[in-house]
């Protein structure tokens, strides 16, 4: 039979049953077996087919045997025997024809076809358009066309569910339902009021519970580098919250020393006795727990004393990461445990822009609301009842029963949490003041008229005290002159100046234009007024705003002029552009200024990176922002805040502080998700880390370092290194597994203690002093002006202080090079300082290679698991046929080969298992710590790296090495074998 035959049968049998399928015939010698025998027929049991009534159907063998059912006669003269069968099954007969009536059934009623009325033409007469447009059709084959349509769509109306209509995308994009769109969208995610602006331009990340921008979609790390060092680089910071605390100075300063201590450096009342200062950064700790508990460093800003009352009012800003330990902290130092409950408002907004509804809350739902399951909740736009959507302002992710207020009966201390309630703006460069001065007009006085009638806005009642007024003017002065200022780093760190603005949406010029410094010649008076505010920064009574009060910020946020009104407002003034005249009393905004220090260490690029932060009123996000970026500002997110961090060389929150809760997370999350990369590359392309010698290229083990350097340190570590290190040599899979235990014997060898991170001023400025202090590539030392020698005596009693502890330091490479994250920081040997002395040859020493001890336990894992695999195939092939012997075998080949997959598992090719080995003698050279943050700097013009060393390891390492090559280490990238040159600094 030719192959079309073939095709052709298998598309006609395709549908049919198996009770009616031809079987094969059989070889010469087996139709005795087929019809009546005991085997029973291929088909089915004896009846199943039409061999039960009619002869057998059996051909003489020939040469060229076919098989299966063979249509028409035969070429070679065959003929089909006819015997009788010799016995009939009555009830095998009755369902082998009610088999062949059931498939008669399917076949008549089952269409292989179409079963359009076009189906009647022939293929060149038919159309795709004859399907939805029956006019294309031959008038004899129209009237049955309709009258098929009419019935599909009726049958299609009665069966289809009654659902609801996606809308166009021209009734998504209306205002009303936007704004539920993008309310439903922040139930889970806060959006900052700048989101949409930065979704259209940013990559953006989901972190600790808001969407903000990680980096721009264009290629900027240079220019934003340039604006951070010559013009001005504007982030936004609103995700970070601010809890507000209001009592007495004295009861406020002693609940807030419990979570600071003097010795890691300033605390909350330091700010209150450096004259013109109201702001500062500290390290907070958890109640009396200095130094082994921290939470993370915050912010704070005082608010200016009242004259003639104790009455202070401050505000600390945390990282979103810290306020859910910080806040039961404040607490409890406070002893605010009694909780304001919020005023119950009825609910003004529907159910589906209610971020967290609650039950008893919601309104009740019309009929026309009503839906049934599993459809979507669309608004109805017929319903005129219901009330317009609002824009969520503050924090949309917070149940309106949330308390926010927290009050204490015995020391008259109230809480408030203000998150999402300010609008926090930071312009990082030495021209933000001149961005500021020509963005930022300070606010016109009402008129004679104004000032007469009673009104609801906060200016006009603002404008009757001649007191106020008269404050608002020196402010304005205050202000003014910050146009003549060169740089922003030439005003005191810490200075605060508060000012009511006119709303910027009303000088907004018609293009972009870049500020610049006004450098015209000033008059004496103006000199000698700029020279003051240079030295001693803003007077405190100019520090005071409105921004403080909790009424004030409610009023311009509820007033505020919408976009619509303002542009009907500009169309109707005579000439295009110009500023509205007079101002709208709805215009003024109460704002603050905080001055941001620069770089503060180190002995070169002082001030770097200084600006200021803007503070305004929930709602007026945008209203700055746009006026803010048409002058010409770049923008930047959390990658280039990192980057800003490392060229200020301070310590990036959570990045550098591995002590803390959210520095402990930010590890398991960056581990998790690097290793995920490395898994998704098939094994033939991945870095084999084993053969690097590099024990944790995705994680800092800092508990394990500090436990061995504190072993070291006790038993006298030099002889106990080179004994390993002989040991290593000898066998290596014995040295493997010894090394596998060395840390669980270190473990048992010592009770459990966490390490901690050196924050102690004096002795962070006595370690500076010892690592020789240089320049960034270590042209010139520095001179470290009264430190201690580095003596046997000075080093027990400071290691013996500082066992468990690590110290952040700052790691230069003195050649070529880039770092890379979680390098590994490494001690020189004698031989390679003095490589290091000839000019010729300044790359480094190698590591040579290691050896991948689980390479053969894999592949023996593999072929046990092969073995596991077919030996459990045979037995289940073999079934109940098996001994009752062979039975405990199968069980242990069973187990084996659960334990071999399950041992193959934790194995991944080119990386250590858990636990990992000795850290600091694994390689040829002793480890001292590792890199959190590394890049090529384009301040330095060289490689540098920020990471945390073993202060045991450290002092031990200088004290050990030569003075002309103090403080000189080594550093390795995970990915080579390449140790590179590196000087230390530690800057305090």
């Amino acid at each position: 039979m030719s192959t079309a035959k073939v095709k052709m049968r298998e598309k006609k049998m395709r549908n049919q049953p198996a009770s009616v399928q031809y079987p094969s015939p059989p070889l010469a010698g087996e139709g005795s077996s087929q019809n009546g025998g005991d085997a029973p027929v291929s088909g089915g049991g004896p009846g199943d087919g039409p061999s039960d009534i009619h002869p057998s159907t059996e051909r003489p063998k020939s040469s060229h045997h076919r098989s299966g059912w063979v249509r028409g006669h035969q070429k070679d003269g065959g003929s089909y025997a006819k015997e009788m069968p010799k016995y009939i099954s009555a009830g095998g007969f009755a369902r082998a024809r009610a088999a062949e009536v059931s498939a008669m059934l399917k076949a008549v009623t089952k269409t292989t076809g179409s079963c359009h009325v076009f189906g009647a033409l022939p293929k060149h007469m038919r159309r795709r358009a004859m399907s939805h447009n029956t006019k294309r059709l031959p008038c004899r084959l129209r009237d049955v066309a309709n009258r098929m349509r009419e019935k599909s769509l009726q049958a299609g109306s009665k069966k289809k569910k009654e659902q609801a209509k996606n809308k166009s995308r021209k009734a998504r994009r209306r205002h009303g339902n936007l704004l539920l769109e993008f309310n439903r969208r922040q139930r889970k995610n806060i959006w900052l009021e700048t989101h949409i602006w930065h979704a259209k331009r940013f990559h953006m990340v989901k972190k600790w519970g808001y969407c903000l921008g990680d980096r721009p979609t264009y290629k900027c790390y240079r220019p934003c580098y340039r604006a951070m060092s010559t013009h001005c680089l504007l982030q936004d910071l609103s995700y970070y919250c601010c809890i507000e605390l209001q009592g007495e100075e004295d009861k406020l300063l002693a609940a807030l020393s419990q979570l600071t201590s003097k010795k890691a450096g300033p605390t909350f009342a330091a700010a209150l006795c450096i004259s013109g200062r109201r702001q500062g950064s500290v390290v907070v700790y958890r109640a009396g727990c200095y130094p082994l508990q921290p939470l993370g460093p915050v912010t704070f800003l005082w608010r200016p004393r009242t004259p003639g009352t104790t009455h202070r009012q401050l505000w600390i800003w945390a990282h979103p990461t810290i306020k859910q330990d910080l806040l039961p902290e404040l607490q409890s130092v406070c002893q605010c445990h009694e909780a304001v409950l919020p005023p119950v408002v009825p609910v003004v907004t529907p159910a589906e822009v209610a971020p967290t509804p609650e039950p008893e809350l919601k309104p009740e739902k019309t009929p026309e609301a009503t839906q049934t399951t599993r459809t979507k909740r669309k608004r109805n736009c017929k319903d005129a009842s219901g009330p317009p959507a609002k824009k969520i302002l503050g924090d949309g992710s917070r149940s309106p029963t949330t308390p926010v207020t927290w009050r204490s009966s015995s020391t008259g201390i109230v809480i408030n949490d203000l998150t999402m309630e300010i609008v926090r703006y930071r312009l990082i460069g030495p021209q933000s003041h001149s961005v500021l001065a020509e963005t930022l007009e300070a606010a016109t006085g009402c008129d004679e008229m104004n000032k007469s009638q009673p009104s609801s806005l906060w200016w006009p009642e603002h404008c009757k005290d001649e007191s106020k007024m008269k404050l608002h003017q020196q402010q304005a002065d205050i202000f003014h002159i910050l146009k003549d200022i060169y740089s922003t780093g030439e005003l005191p760190s810490g200075t605060v100046l508060g000012l009511a603005v006119d709303d910027p949406r009303l000088t907004l010029p018609t293009k972009k234009v870049k500020a610049l410094p006004c450098v015209k010649q000033a008059q004496e008076g103006d000199e000698e007024k700029r020279r003051e505010l240079m030295l001693r920064g803003v007077p405190e009574h100019c520090c005071q705003s409105l921004l403080w009060e909790q009424s004030v910020r409610d009023n311009v946020t509820d007033n505020k002029i919408s976009e619509q009104e303002l542009n009907r407002m500009r169309s109707q003034v005579l000439v295009p552009g110009s500023r509205l005249s007079p101002t709208p009393l709805q215009g003024r905004v109460p704002i603050l200024l905080v001055h941001q220090p620069g770089k503060q260490v180190g002995h070169e690029m002082s001030s770097w990176g200084a600006g200021w932060d803007l503070l305004l009123p929930k709602g007026w996000g945008m209203a700055f922002w746009v006026p803010l970026v048409y002058r010409g500002v770049r923008i930047s997110g959390l990658n280039m805040s990192l980057k800003h961090s490392q060229n200020k060389g301070t310590p990036h929150f959570p990045h550098d502080y591995p002590d803390c809760p959210a520095g402990i997370r930010l590890q398991e999350e960056q581990e998790a998700e690097l290793l995920d990369k490395f898994k998704r590359r098939p094994p033939a392309k991945r870095t084999n880390y084993i053969k690097h010698g590099c024990l944790a290229p995705f994680r800092c083990p800092w508990q394990q370092l500090a436990e061995e350097w504190e072993l070291i340190t006790r038993e006298g570590g030099e002889e106990r290194k080179r004994d390993s290190q002989t040991q290593t040599t000898a066998d290596s899979d014995t040295v493997m597994e010894e090394e596998m235990t060395s840390h669980a014997e270190i473990a048992a060898a010592k009770p459990q203690s966490r390490f901690t991170v050196l924050r102690n001023r004096k002795s962070l400025r006595l370690l500076s002093g010892w690592c020789r202090p240089t320049t960034s590539k270590g042209q010139r030392p520095c001179r470290a002006a009264g430190v201690a020698p580095l003596d046997s005596s000075a080093m027990m009693s400071f290691v013996t202080e500082q066992e468990m502890s690590l110290v952040w330091v700052r790691l230069s490479l003195l050649s070529k090079g880039k770092p890379e994250l979680h390098a590994m920081v490494c001690v020189p040997t004698t031989e390679d300082l003095k490589l290091l002395s000839n000019k010729s040859d300044n790359s480094g020493p190698q590591e040579p290679p290691h050896r991948n001890h689980f390479k053969s336990r894999m592949k023996r894992r593999k072929k046990g698991s092969k073995k596991a695999a077919t030996s459990s195939a045979k037995t289940e092939g073999e079934g109940s046929d098996l001994p009752s012997a062979s039975e405990p075998n199968l069980t242990t080949s069973a187990e084996d080969a659960k334990s071999s997959s399950e041992s193959s598992t934790d194995l991944i090719f080119g990386l250590w298992p858990d636990p990992l080995p000795s850290i600091t003698s694994h390689c040829s050279r002793v480890t001292l710590g590792w890199v959190t943050q590394a890049d090529f700097s384009l301040s330095a013009g060289c490689g540098e790296a920020l990471g945390f060393v073993s202060v045991a390891g450290l002092v031990n390492t200088l004290f050990n090495q030569p003075k002309e090559h103090r403080g000189i280490l080594l550093l390795r990238n995970p990915t080579s074998l390449h140790y590179r040159f590196a000087k230390i600094n530690i800057e305090v």
